[in-house]
């Protein structure tokens, strides 16, 4: 009966002795031997643990299950498996048990242990200090962690993956332990490595595809693209005899079909997006050419096989094997189960008759969400049938048409119960509540819900990219519960400048609170730095021109006056002062002072569409000239002149972003009137002094501006912008007053130039104000009639709140015109370039141009050419 027990223990001797394992169990020196032939009971006196520096030893006493009190044999499994258990944490060199002492039948242990290095600190070599310290937040190694076998195996596969996912698909990674001399059992981990080249596409082939050039499924792939190359000359032979022969048959679609292949070959030019071989984008990719096949209606189309495979060392081809299948068209659609709306209407909705291309995209768009249109969903989401549901079955396939069974579930329809706003810490419920499309107890309706989204977007309290909207459907009772999620962004603004114009130099310093609470004034808490919380408007500005120019003004809007209707009420004030820097007892002393008060109501429209806005102001000015003849091209430099005038304006605006939109217009119609009163003052115009016939400025001004955004593809959006206005006169004897003319040219920053109520239009390319009826070298005068269009590509950069970037190209043209007899819309002055926008939350949107102006202005030499151009919250759009 021996036997078996002992060739037992002899087997757990043999593995601990020929595995790498360093674990043991040993006897004291001066207890008595232990017979392996005749393993005896004893029960455990005790344990303890030596050799750990970091670790509990009672959690060790646990984890090797050696209990006080239980009963073990000695040899035997017991002590084996203790030490397994404590070799299999990963946390140790070495384990042993030893014996200690024996009295009568108890059994005192001690579980010597030599733990694993610990991490000291880790560092990177062959890498940049960004990548380096990307690669810390990837790898999320910290000192004091263990350094096991695994945790190099999971830094080095994490690394490695950094690099794959960059384009590095052959990035070597070796990690070096390296002994900290400075702490006990510590290393350092030196994280070598080797980049290699960026692994690029060279060429992408398709086999199988006869339907589809591989030019468009070329451009169906987001992500993955072939190398630049520009060959003009490559096959110009073959593309000369494809063209002759698609000539003589008179097929002009065929010679457009070569030109293009041509062209997608031999001219790859990749301006946004980069050649790099990411196997994550390639996979995603492959299931765009699916889609894009599906769309031409080959719904059985499959990529049967793709192989990647090496170029060189720097480049990959890339083959895929396609399967088309048949093309399938649609045939009869049948609705089932709509009780609210009839066939006709359904259908005019799905846009889809027997006949069409099968597109499943097209299908599920209009019938769920089209965002460019009406759809079968919102038709029902906007009446309150949250619960609808509607699923196209195919109910027959034959030969190449497919018959479509749309089965619809109207459901009840059902009212908001509670609708609920999170996350707005500082901006109170209030004015949170009031920009809401959605009340309880109203219908549910999906295009309120994104309504609501715009409007607290163009509040700019929040961060636009991440408002959120939570239902919470309650179908027993009918109902729904919303909430609106937001996340606050910083509204105010600070704008504070330094530099050179008009010959001094210019100092500016501007707060803008646009958030402000002036009901907090008072209250001590409030001043978080200043009361905020009630979405109105406080704005201060003060700028200097040296020692000889002052400005300073103030206004302050509430958005909604006596709190129930979006009538936003705007008082404004401003002064300014210009001298000669003169003592104002010098004879040669002169002075312009401007002192000017508004006030202005603008209130939402319901009709046509509640998009409109109708604002209407009351100006007031009075310029006051003392020997002051530098700016104006009348009189003496003397005098007093008045300016009351009452503006109209009605706008429309509808874009989604206050700071990148993407679609959406803004157009304005501004009308701005003084009295007239050359009409019955009596006075002889003719005969008058400039300073007496200008005395009271009359005038009535026409201004249109029309913006409109258009997604072209992805993130890329086409601007659209054209501006005209016209300053016109009621009596022909006194003529256009020579005050609120249109100087157009440069960034359009305004500041002392505009001392005479100017216009500055923006023209890039072009000096400031430069861009004029009649030109003199000492005197100017503005245009009474000016017209502007731009195009502008925008592709963002960063779409932060924090943050927001884009890049610009743009053309654009505009002239001005003293009558409209002279006046001629294709007459203008052109120029093109680029340039950037950064919006930061407290200055605004800062903007960097560079333009170059085509055409030479008379009598304004160097006026036009290679210009740079600084912009502050959008002074030249």
């Amino acid at each position: 009966m021996k036997f078996p027990r002992f060739l037992s223990l002899f087997a757990i001797l043999f593995l601990l002795i020929t595995t790498n394992v360093s674990a043991q169990i040993v006897i004291g020196q001066d207890l008595e031997s232990i017979d392996y032939n005749s393993p005896k009971e004893y029960a455990i006196g005790g344990v303890t643990v030596s050799g750990v520096q970091y670790l509990d030893p009672s959690v060790l006493v646990m984890l090797s299950n050696l209990r006080i009190g239980d009963k073990i044999m000695v040899p035997g499994e017991e002590i084996s498996n203790a030490i397994n258990k404590l070799w299999k944490q990963g946390l140790f060199d070495n384990v042993r048990i030893v014996i200690t002492k024996i009295e009568n039948t108890n059994i005192f242990l001690e579980i010597q242990l030599t733990e694993r290095p610990r991490l000291s600190k880790f560092n990177f070599t062959g890498v940049k200090k960004s990548e380096a310290d990307n690669l810390r937040d990837e790898i999320k190694l910290t000192s004091g962690e263990v350094v096991t076998s695994n945790l190099i195996m999971r830094t080095t596969e994490k690394t490695k993956k950094y690099f794959t996912d960059k384009g590095y698909l052959n990035a070597q990674v070796d990690i070096a332990e390296i002994k900290d001399t400075t702490k006990l059992n510590n290393i350092i981990l030196q994280i070598r490595i080797n980049k290699q080249h960026k692994i690029r596409i060279n060429s992408i082939a398709f086999k199988g595809n006869k339907n589809i050039s591989a030019s468009v499924l070329k451009k169906s792939l987001k992500e993955t693209k072939e190398r630049s190359s520009f060959r003009p000359l490559n096959a110009i032979d073959t593309l000369a005899w494809s063209i002759a022969k698609s000539a003589v048959k008179m097929n002009m679609n065929g010679i457009t079909d070569h030109l293009y292949e041509w062209a997608n070959d031999n001219l790859k030019l990749r301006i946004f997006k980069s050649s790099k071989f990411i196997k994550r984008d390639y996979d995603d990719d492959k299931l765009n050419i699916v889609k894009k096949y599906n769309e031409a209606g080959f719904r059985d189309a499959t990529i049967v096989s793709d192989t990647v495979y090496k170029h060189n060392n720097r480049s990959v081809n890339i083959v895929m094997k396609i399967d088309e299948g048949r093309k399938y068209y649609f045939r009869n659609i049948d609705w089932v189960g709509n009780t609210k709306y009839s066939n006709e209407v359904l259908n005019t909705y799905l846009k889809i008759k027997s006949g069409d291309i099968y597109n499943q995209e097209l299908l599920q768009t209009n019938l769920s969400y089209n965002p460019a249109g009406f759809d079968v969903s919102s038709l029902y989401l906007d009446d309150g049938y949250l619960f609808f549901n509607v699923n196209p079955v195919e109910v027959k396939v034959e030969n190449d048409s497919i018959d479509l069974e749309i089965r619809v579930y109207e459901g009840k329809q059902a009212r908001l119960n509670k609708v609920t706003i999170k996350g707005n810490e500082r901006t109170n419920d209030h004015v949170v509540i009031r920009e809401l499309y959605t009340r309880p107890g109203e219908l549910f309706n999906r295009s309120n819900i994104i309504r609501t989204q715009r409007e607290l977007a163009q509040l700019r309290y929040f961060d636009a990219e991440k408002l959120g909207i939570d239902y919470t459907p309650n179908p027993a009772d009918g109902t729904v519960d919303l909430e609106y999620s937001v996340e606050e962004t910083s509204a105010d603004q600070i704008e504070l400048s330094g530099g050179w114009g008009y010959g001094r130099v210019i100092g500016t310093l501007g707060l803008s609170f646009n958030n402000f609470s002036a009901r907090r004034l008072f209250k001590k808490d409030a001043w978080k730095p200043i009361p905020s919380g009630d979405g109105q408007k406080l704005a201060l500005r003060f700028q200097t021109y040296g020692a000889g120019y002052m400005s300073y003004s103030a206004s302050f809007t509430e958005p909604w006056l006596g709190g129930k209707k979006p009538n936003a009420f705007s008082v404004s004030y401003y002064h300014s002062k210009y001298t000669n820097s003169k003592p104002s007892t010098d004879t040669t002393y002169a002075k312009f002072v401007i002192n000017g008060l508004s006030f202005s109501l603008g209130k939402r429209l319901k009709w046509p569409d509640d998009y409109f806005q109708l604002s209407q102001s009351i100006n007031i000015q009075q310029y006051n000239l003392h020997n002051y003849s530098q700016i104006f091209t009348f009189g003496s430099g003397n005098g007093q002149y008045n300016n009351l005038s009452y503006i109209i304006a009605l706008s429309r605006k509808s874009d989604d972003s206050p700071i990148f939109p993407r679609r959406g217009s803004e157009l304005s119609l501004q009308v701005e009137l003084t009295p007239p009163y050359s009409w019955f003052s009596g006075k002889d115009y003719p005969s008058l002094s400039e300073e007496k016939r200008y005395e009271w400025i009359e005038f009535h001004k026409w201004k249109f501006n029309g913006n409109w955004y258009t997604t072209l593809v992805g993130d890329l959006v086409l601007a659209t912008k054209y501006k005209f206005a016209f300053l016109g006169h009621y009596n022909n004897n006194l003529g256009a007053t020579p005050f609120e003319r249109f100087y157009l040219g440069g960034d359009g920053l305004s500041g002392y130039g505009s001392l005479d109520g100017r216009e500055i239009v923006a023209l890039r390319g072009y000096s400031n104000e430069s861009i004029l009826p009649e030109y003199f070298a000492d005197k100017t005068i503005g245009g009474t009639i000016f017209s502007k269009y731009t195009l502008e590509m925008r592709f963002p950069l960063s779409l932060n709140p924090s943050a927001t970037i884009y890049a610009l190209g743009y053309m654009e043209g505009g002239n001005t015109w003293n009558r409209f007899s002279k006046f001629n819309p294709f007459k203008v002055y052109r120029s093109a370039g680029m340039g950037i926008r950064i919006f930061l939350p407290m200055f605004g949107v800062l903007g960097l141009d560079w333009g170059y102006g085509f055409d030479e202005i008379p009598g304004n030499a160097g006026a036009n050419g290679g210009q740079f151009h600084f912009s502050i919250n959008q002074s030249i759009d």
